[in-house]
């Protein structure tokens, strides 16, 4: 397959154009997809950012991306040569800040040492700790497009400079943000989709009236006590509501189970 058939002129930080083509042949639908969608994202990144790609489906996981023969994609197709191997790293979703960033954003951002930027230079995220930005990100700037799929998994496109001493991405982001997220998400989604396997998450647990209340008494961090006392029942009863919903969300305790209730739309995003 050709990646390709004619990639015009480079765009740079002139901007990106959106080709639907492109976007139609990066949806994975079949194994056999994966490899030839991996190099047409690749190829399509350099030839309009001038800058090269690698992705994640899961940032929780250390398993990486890999094509129909169990190629590695992180190796074969989006090699990045300060970030060689860096799916066998188990440490790299604790430790680095393009993880940590994306864990709180659904938009595009770029950061460096300096901070975590949105389009125009705005700076956001200051909470994310960016000492030792470059050992622990593996890059000296990137820019990062967070894909938060169903079920509270989340996904992630990391883009850098094959320049290792570019520090600063803010004009190529501006420029080519929007169709980078639309082409990796599309990209990151539809592998996601596809090797997805059926869990017991996945069957959509249904959780009855009374356990959502008591979830979101607790997400409002009451305790068992005070929420029976909220909502007219014992502490007892209580704790069984939440018991019942931990187990059908498949959650280890409370607070997971209130993460992933609210993951599943049952509680209101909390500010």
């Amino acid at each position: 397959m050709t990646a390709l058939a004619d990639p015009g002129v480079n765009a740079g930080v002139h901007g990106m154009p959106f080709d639907p083509a492109v976007y139609r042949r990066l949806r994975i639908a079949t194994p056999n997809d994966i490899r030839d969608a991996a190099i047409l994202l690749r190829d399509t990144v350099r030839i309009h950012a001038g800058l090269d790609i690698t992705a994640s489906d899961s940032i929780a996981r250390a398993r990486p991306m890999r094509d129909a023969e169990g190629e590695v994609l992180a190796a074969r197709i989006f090699p990045v040569a300060r970030t060689q191997r860096w799916w066998l790293d188990r440490t790299l979703a604790l430790r680095s800040p393009l993880i940590a960033a994306a864990r709180l954003s659904a938009q595009p951002f770029w950061c460096n040492a300096r901070g975590i930027w949105a389009r125009g230079g705005r700076r956001i995220l200051p909470e994310v700790d960016l000492a030792d930005f470059a050992q622990r990100a593996l890059a000296r700037c990137a820019i990062v497009v967070p894909v938060h799929l169903p079920l509270g998994q989340i996904g992630i496109a990391g883009i850098v400079s094959p320049d290792p001493g570019c520090d600063d991405l803010g004009e190529t982001f501006d420029a080519c943000a929007d169709v980078l997220a639309l082409y990796a998400s599309c990209f990151v989604s539809s592998y996601a989709g596809m090797v997805q396997t059926v869990s017991r998450l996945a069957r959509a647990p249904v959780l009855s009236c009374r356990e959502v209340e008591c979830l979101r008494w607790a997400a409002a961090g009451k305790t068992n006590v005070e929420t029976g006392i909220i909502v007219g029942l014992s502490q007892a009863t209580v704790r069984f509501h939440i018991r019942n919903a931990a187990a059908k969300l498949d959650a280890v305790n409370r607070d997971h189970a209130v993460f992933k209730a609210s993951q599943l739309g049952y509680l209101p995003a909390s500010h």
